[in-house]
C-alpha cells in the first residue's frame, strides 16, 4: 500500500498544475479587469463622457446612487443604470458626440 500513495500523488501533479495555469490565465486577468471597471464606474462625475453597454454615447449629468442621468443630445436625457455604463468615451476612441466643446 505504501508504494501505491506516491503514485496517486503524481496523477494529481499534473491536474493541479493545470488548474493553477487556467488560473493565472483567465480569472486573474478577469478579475483585475472587473475591479478597474467597478472603479471607473465608482468615479463617474458629472461631464464625463461615457459609453453604454447597448452603444449610446453620452455625457453624464447626473449622478444620484444607481442611475446616471446622460444627455445624449440637446435637450435629450436619459436615465441609464450604472452598471449599464460600459466604459469612457475616449477609451472607445469617440470622443466628438457633435457637441461643442
Amino acid at each position: 500500500m505504501g508504494a501505491q500513495q506516491p503514485n496517486a500523488f503524481m496523477s494529481f501533479v499534473p491536474i493541479l498544475i493545470m488548474v493553477v495555469i487556467f488560473y493565472l490565465l483567465l480569472f486573474l486577468p478577469m478579475r483585475r479587469k472587473q475591479k478597474k471597471h467597478q472603479e471607473m464606474l465608482n468615479q463617474l462625475t458629472k461631464g464625463d463622457r461615457v459609453i453604454t453597454s447597448g452603444g449610446i454615447f453620452g455625457t453624464v449629468v447626473n449622478v444620484e446612487g444607481e442611475i446616471i442621468e446622460l444627455r445624449v443630445a440637446d435637450n435629450v436625457k436619459i436615465q441609464v443604470a450604472r452598471n449599464a455604463i460600459a466604459g469612457l468615451a475616449k477609451d472607445a476612441e469617440t470622443i466628438n458626440l457633435g457637441q461643442k466643446d
